[in-house]
């Protein structure tokens, strides 16, 4: 999905049409530090852009604040690459057995 939440803001005179729609992904942190969205997380907030919203709890463990940014794909977010798997070649296997022997 991308986000966590749902959030809908009413009509005031037909409470089953909604004036706002807010899609709210939630972050906590035990103190105060960088925050990461996966790859969907920011593709969704790119798509939706001012009807995405990032809440940001941080001093969860001991006095917690939050902070709430619209349209957070517009911080300068840098992308980070993580080793999913290694890879080796099959010659590598083969070589490295036939040495031993």
């Amino acid at each position: 999905r991308g986000f966590d939440l749902i959030s809908h803001l009413p009509h005031p005179d037909d409470p089953a049409q909604a004036m706002a729609v807010r899609f709210i992904e939630v972050k906590g942190r035990a103190g105060i530090g960088e925050v990461a969205l996966s790859a969907n997380e920011y593709k969704t907030a790119q798509r939706l852009k001012d009807d995405y919203w990032l809440y940001v709890v941080f001093n969860c463990a001991s006095k917690p604040e939050v902070h709430c940014v619209q349209n957070p794909a517009r911080l300068g977010w840098k992308p980070i690459v993580k080793v999913e798997h290694y890879h080796v070649g099959a010659d590598q296997i083969i070589s490295s057995e036939e040495h031993r022997q």
